[in-house]
């Protein structure tokens, strides 16, 4: 049943418990949780034993039918038939979001969270252990990229534990692991999506230096200025990113209004 979207449910009670315990550490005391892609409801039971409020949020018809069944006595629980990268995870008010994600769409979700901007309070997720830990990497690490650059803006990233393959129904073929996510006060940048578009350039082919990745980007003369032109991006952090991104950013204003001027 609802296998339709390739999803691998989770069926080890103290698996689940330790990720609602995660999402929730005060327990009942929890105001609000959405749960991205509930399935057969495993970890839905153990929320709403430690929130206030579950809102669910599932694209998969069958597993709706079926939810709405299973938790039919539970009115604490919201079933939203949705797609979760269609819904506004921002309209419900200050949150934890929790859920087992489908591999394949990991980082569009993460790209739905933060754009929730401050209405989240934390994210603890289930996904491959591949995707989490290029999730959590750091500057220096050959896991560490774009999707590392994006999480560390806003949030502060860490890996919880390990889940095996046979805590699944079906057993996936990869390794997962749970991790979380506590957003940042304000972001490192205001400009987050001009930073984003600039941080993605830079790891356009993580192999190369940045003069390679951002010449197709910026004039020669301002990437050759770099001091850090020759360094690969997957050495610097979100400081060292954001101060070139501002330097070369100063430049481009600086030279538009020359030109503005001597026109």
């Amino acid at each position: 049943m609802g296998r339709k979207y390739g999803q691998h449910f989770l069926s080890n009670p103290s698996i689940l418990e330790r990720i609602a315990t995660a999402a929730c550490p005060d327990g009942p005391e929890t105001e609000l949780v959405i749960e991205i892609g509930p399935g057969r409801g495993a970890l839905t039971e153990h929320l709403l034993k430690r929130a206030r409020r579950v809102v669910a949020v599932e694209i998969d018809t069958v597993l709706v039918h079926y939810l709405q069944n299973k938790f039919r006595d539970f009115p604490n629980l919201t079933i939203l038939h949705q797609d979760v990268l269609k819904t506004d995870l921002a309209a419900y008010g200050p949150a934890v979001i929790a859920g087992n994600l489908p591999y394949y769409i990991t980082s569009p979700i993460l790209d739905r969270v933060f754009a929730a901007g401050g209405s989240w309070q934390r994210a603890v997720f289930l996904v491959q252990k591949e995707v989490a830990e290029r999730v959590t990497a750091g500057p220096g690490s050959r896991d560490y990229g774009y999707l590392s650059v994006q999480t560390r803006l806003f949030s502060e990233p860490r890996i919880l534990f390990a889940v095996s393959r046979g805590s699944f129904r079906p057993p996936p073929k990869v390794e997962s692991a749970v991790f979380e996510l506590v957003p940042h006060e304000v972001p490192a940048v205001r400009d987050t999506k001009a930073f984003l578009r600039f941080a993605s350039a830079c790891f356009r082919q993580k192999r190369k230096t940045l003069r390679n990745n951002l010449l197709a980007a910026y004039e020669k003369d301002a990437v050759d200025a770099l001091p850090q032109a020759g360094t690969r991006a997957e050495q610097l952090g979100i400081e060292e990113l954001a101060a070139i991104w501002i330097q070369l950013a100063g430049r481009e204003i600086a030279q538009g209004h020359r030109a503005e001027v001597e026109s």
